[in-house]
């Protein structure tokens, strides 16, 4: 259990790394965006049994300028790298 906790608070720190990022990069509307996708965390935690994506979800994702989307989903994908971290994912 106590596993879980840490998991969930480093998923939180790289999400609040990944909008510091952002935000240094391309000011605060990005970011402000992207706050919004935190009504996606319960289909996107691993082991949530929330599966399908709620209106609210798709309604703040869709909100979300195409740029700033791309460039996060950029950074976020460099930074296991860029930290000497080796990720493997599987299905």
């Amino acid at each position: 259990m106590a596993d879980m906790g840490v998991s969930k608070i480093n998923q939180v720190a790289l999400v609040l790394l990944v909008l510091a990022l952002v935000a240094r990069t391309y000011g605060q509307t990005c970011p402000n965006q992207l706050s919004n996708l935190n009504v996606c965390a319960p289909f996107v935690v691993p082991g949530s049994a929330d599966l399908t994506p709620n209106s609210d979800c798709c309604g703040a994702l869709q909100a979300v300028d195409h740029d700033c989307l791309c460039s996060t989903i950029r950074v976020a994908t460099r930074l296991p790298t860029q930290c000497n971290l080796p990720v493997t994912c599987g299905n």
